[in-house]
C-alpha cells in the first residue's frame, strides 16, 4: 500500500489561520494581472478612451458651479469654485467608485470564483489599485486648474499639511475596501441591499463637505454630527493643506483612522467567512 502526500492544501481562511494577508502577499502578482485587466477593459472600444478620465470630473465641476454656486449660492470659503469643487470631486469619485466596485465583488466574479482557486481578496484589492490609476489622471486635472489660478495671482496658501495626502489616500482605500467587503458579504444573501446601498452612497456625498465647506454648517449639533463622518476629516484635511481653507483636527483625523481600521478588520473577516459558502448561496 502506498500513502499519498499532498504538497498543497486549499481550505477557506479562518480566524485560526489569520486574515489571509500572508497568502494575499504571496499571490501579489495576481493583483497586478487583475489591475491590467481592469484598466484595459474599462474603456476598450470607446470613442474618447481614457479621455473620459478628464471629461467626467470637468463635467461634474461645471454642473456644481451652475447648481450649487450660481443657483443655490453656496459659498466656497473664498476659494475659486473650480478649484474648490474639483478637490472634493476627485477624492469622492475615487472613494465611491472603489466602494461600489468592491461591494459587487462576489456578483462580478461569480463565474471566476466557481472555476479556479486563488485568494479571493485579490479581486477587491486589485479594484482599489486599478481605480488609483484613474484617480491619478483626474487629480492631474485638479493640479492643472490649481496651477492656473495660482499663476493668475489667486492666493491659495498651500501648507505643510498637504504632505498628509498619501495618508489620506490610504485611508480612503481602506475605508472603501473595508465597508465594501462588508456590503459584498451581506449582498450575497440579501440582493435587495445592493439597491439600498447605491442610494446610501449618493446621500452620503451630501453628508460630506464636497459641494459646500464645513464652515457653511453653522448648527453646532449638526456640525459635530458631520465630523463623525470618517470622510469629513479626510476631505477637510486635504482642502486645508491644499489652499489653507477648511477645518483641520488631529483628533477627528485620528477618529477617522480608528473607525476605518475597525471597518477594514470586520470587512476582511466577514469576507473570508462568506467565501466558504458563496458558490452555494449565489
Amino acid at each position: 500500500m502506498t500513502q499519498d502526500y499532498w504538497t498543497t492544501e486549499i481550505s477557506p481562511t479562518t480566524f485560526s489561520k489569520g486574515l489571509g494577508l500572508k497568502e494575499l502577499w504571496q499571490k501579489k502578482y495576481l493583483i497586478w494581472l487583475f489591475v491590467k485587466r481592469d484598466i484595459t477593459v474599462q474603456y476598450k472600444q470607446t470613442i474618447f478612451g481614457m479621455g473620459w478620465y478628464f471629461i467626467s470630473p470637468l463635467f461634474t465641476m461645471f454642473m456644481y458651479i451652475v447648481v450649487f454656486g450660481r443657483i443655490a449660492g453656496i459659498p466656497t470659503d473664498d476659494i475659486p469654485q473650480p478649484v474648490f469643487y474639483l478637490s472634493g470631486i476627485c477624492l469622492w469619485e475615487y472613494f465611491s467608485e472603489c466602494l461600489t466596485a468592491v461591494s459587487n465583488t462576489f456578483q462580478t466574479n461569480a463565474n471566476l470564483f466557481g472555476k479556479v482557486y486563488f485568494p479571493r481578496l485579490v479581486s477587491p484589492v486589485s479594484v482599489v489599485v486599478s481605480k488609483l490609476f484613474r484617480f491619478s489622471l483626474q487629480l492631474s486635472t485638479f493640479v492643472f486648474v490649481y496651477i492656473l489660478y495660482a499663476v493668475k495671482g489667486v492666493h491659495l496658501h498651500p501648507n505643510v499639511y498637504l504632505l498628509l495626502f498619501p495618508v489620506l489616500i490610504l485611508m480612503i482605500q481602506c475605508l472603501a475596501l473595508g465597508l465594501g467587503l462588508i456590503v459584498s458579504s451581506l449582498t450575497t444573501k440579501y440582493r435587495d441591499l445592493t439597491n439600498f446601498f447605491g442610494v446610501f452612497v449618493s446621500l452620503w456625498m451630501y453628508a460630506t463637505p464636497i459641494v459646500y465647506p464645513l464652515s457653511y454648517v453653522t448648527n453646532p449639533t449638526l456640525h459635530k454630527i458631520m465630523l463623525f463622518n470618517p470622510m469629513t476629516a479626510i476631505i477637510e484635511t486635504f482642502k486645508y493643506g491644499a489652499y489653507g481653507a477648511g477645518q483641520f483636527s488631529w483628533t477627528y483625523l485620528g477618529y477617522s483612522a480608528a473607525i476605518i481600521a475597525v471597518l477594514l478588520f470586520i470587512g476582511i473577516a466577514m469576507f473570508n467567512r462568506k467565501q466558504k459558502f458563496f458558490i452555494d448561496t449565489i
